[in-house]
């Protein structure tokens, strides 16, 4: 691995943090927004808006030559029925950058419109887990480093995880959990408010066990229904003559549950023919959860190509596993007939 990606693994957890920080006041003031702009789901767009300015700043201001792929552009924000959706952006992103401008932080969005095709780049999910922020439970800041379509670095800030494992995963932490990991150096977990503090060596550990019939496996699944085919989980699961426990949270802090042993597997089935998952969505926490001594491949049991632009074009769903499970669950999915049906 080249030097450039680590010597840019501090400027970019800082900017996770500091999009933490703002993300977090966000939904803790999710009435006050709803009021000012009176729409119920605008809390979450001031949040996915000020995350992604604030990540495009701290990442030019590191690196002269930054192409980040992003989820979002500021047309929407542009037109004047948005107006108090924009000021609530502005103002967001003015809790790290007193003097931004309107103009810059709308720049800034913009500058995230990369089309996936250079040989190295950065992709950006700024709040991941809509519902859940929505919720005020969890979700995830996902910033990931590609090159040569491998993941090289994943960055991922989880401001109402725990890094206590015995905290519901629907009762907020106050302070939060980020994870980097650099492709062969490890996982690591740092403290939210304290990215620069102490950090712990995150390891899948106690959940890299055989599995015996009968056994229980503790599979991380979506609050929402529509992000995976749970019938699918739990084919699988009974082909292999196991019982699932499901970890039920939204967003890639699923990758961080299953990089720090708290469960066995994520599995992000298909749920149609023609969904093809997007790079954001998954670079980040596949790189945390590999590092952590997880495996992560697609259905087929093929490597996750971040090479192909915005999407995984070559790639069919998540199975995201410990070592020992892992094999299992791709034997079961390919006897199954699951990979053939998507």
């Amino acid at each position: 691995m080249t030097n450039m990606p680590l010597d840019q693994m501090a400027p970019a957890i800082e900017a996770v943090a500091a999009a933490c920080r703002v993300a977090r006041s966000v939904q803790q003031d999710l009435a006050r927004v709803r009021q000012i702009t009176k729409d119920d789901r605008s809390p979450v767009t001031v949040a996915d808006f000020a995350v992604q300015a604030i990540v495009a700043m701290a990442l030019r201001d590191s690196s002269r030559d930054v192409l980040i792929v992003g989820e979002e552009h500021a047309g929407m924000l542009r037109q004047p029925e948005h107006e108090a959706v924009r000021h609530a952006v502005v103002d967001a992103v003015r809790m790290v950058h007193a003097d931004a401008t309107e103009d810059v932080v709308l720049d800034a969005i913009d500058a995230c419109d990369h089309d996936g095709t250079a040989d190295g780049f950065w992709t950006l999910d700024p709040i991941d887990g809509t519902k859940g922020f929505l919720r005020g439970q969890q979700y995830a800041i996902a910033l990931g480093r590609i090159e040569d379509g491998r993941v090289v670095l994943g960055i991922m800030g989880c401001p109402n995880l725990s890094a206590d494992h015995d905290r519901g995963f629907e009762d907020p932490d106050p302070v939060g959990v980020i994870y980097a990991a650099s492709d062969g150096g490890g996982c690591r977990q740092l403290s939210a408010d304290q990215p620069d503090g102490a950090y712990q060596p995150v390891s899948t550990g106690n959940s890299d066990t055989a599995f015996e019939p009968g056994a229980t496996v503790r599979v991380c699944g979506s609050v929402e229904s529509a992000h995976s085919k749970h019938t699918d989980t739990e084919r699988v699961s009974a082909h292999l003559g196991l019982a699932v426990e499901y970890a039920r949270l939204d967003s890639q802090c699923k990758y961080a549950v299953v990089a720090r042993g708290q469960a066995d597997a994520y599995l992000r089935m298909p749920t149609r023919k023609d969904y093809v998952e997007k790079i954001w969505d998954h670079a980040a926490g596949s790189i945390i959860a590999a590092e952590a001594g997880a495996v992560v491949t697609d259905v087929s049991g093929a490597p996750l190509d971040f090479g192909r632009g915005r999407r995984l074009e070559a790639n069919r769903g998540v199975v995201c596993a410990a070592s020992s499970a892992h094999p299992m669950i791709i034997r079961a999915i390919d006897e199954l007939g699951i990979a053939a049906a998507v």
